[in-house]
């Protein structure tokens, strides 16, 4: 009996002791993402105090989409701006979506708020409007109305074709890596938190074009459930980014013509590059992943 009360109690210590470890671990890791934020964010020049510490404005923009949909450009667009600020993907808010997303929508709301106005402040980041960029907020987007009722999300989407020719360009998705992004988000072919339970093992084992087409349908579906959000085409914005510029710019209550200059340099050439750049066996494959999509928004 005197054994097993030990064996009990060495492995209780034991179990608290990983317990232990565990939040350490992550309270240094979220220390760590908010940092990050901070090293970004922090040394933006001509500030002025009233726009680092000042009250935070909760009429955020939240930039939704695929990964490689043009979110980044997009964002950098708003967030130049005078009044707003492009707060890039917030590695503190990447990292934590897998967790967030596995909760109720109320207390995902109340996490998300207290992440971003940590990093916000972190990053000296008060008095302006924030431009929120990590493609991985498409499945918060049920949360995101309830932390942020009076913010605007804008739904960017792009060719599932082409957006899988510039995914492939990337490591994020291949076999073998070992290279974490700047969330510590690990790259590699494991199934992620947004993968079908079912297609698991699937998912791991596909091609990179069927990977990266299955990345694009996820992100996308999940992101059209978003409530009264302005949706963009990438391709409309190539061919007028003028027009764009002036609709986009009465939603956010801004003058048109910034606005209009700033999305401008947008990459024309980009668009239907799949038809040079995928090989048929792998046009095949994105349009046998993701085929019922691209029909339903009309890109085939």
């Amino acid at each position: 009996m005197l054994a097993l009360s030990t064996r009990g109690s060495l492995l209780s210590t034991s179990t608290a002791a990983g317990a232990r470890i565990a939040v350490v671990g992550g309270l240094l890791e979220s220390t760590v993402n908010q940092l990050r934020v901070a090293k970004r964010l922090a040394p933006r020049r001509g500030a002025s105090l009233r726009e680092r510490f000042g009250r935070l404005d909760d009429r955020l923009v939240f930039i939704i989409g695929s990964p490689r949909s043009g979110t980044t450009f997009l964002a950098g667009a708003i967030g130049s701006l005078p009044g707003f600020v492009d707060l890039g993907e917030v590695a503190s808010v990447k990292a934590c979506v897998p967790a967030l997303a596995a909760l109720g929508p109320e207390e995902a709301a109340r996490r998300l708020r207290w992440i971003l106005a940590v990093a916000r402040r972190v990053g000296l980041v008060g008095a302006v409007r924030p431009v929120e960029q990590t493609p991985e907020m498409a499945f918060l987007i049920r949360a995101i109305p309830l932390a942020y009722p009076d913010a605007l999300v804008v739904h960017i989407v792009r060719d599932g074709r082409d957006v899988v020719c510039s995914l492939l360009e990337k490591p994020w998705l291949q076999r073998e890596q070992t290279k974490v992004d700047d969330a510590g988000v690990p790259y590699g072919t494991y199934a992620r938190f947004w993968v079908e339970a079912d297609r698991r093992e699937e998912f791991e084992t596909a091609s990179d074009a069927r990977r990266a087409a299955w990345v694009w349908r996820t992100y996308l579906t999940a992101a059209r459930e978003a409530q009264s959000a302005i949706e963009i085409r990438y391709e409309e914005m190539t061919a007028d980014p003028q027009r764009v510029g002036e609709e986009l710019a009465r939603r956010l209550d801004v003058p048109p013509e910034p606005l209009a200059a700033a999305l401008a340099p947008v990459h024309v050439s980009s668009v239907g590059r799949y038809r040079t750049d995928l090989a048929t066996e792998q046009l095949a494959e994105v349009e046998d992943e993701a085929g019922s999509l691209l029909r339903g928004l009309g890109y085939v």
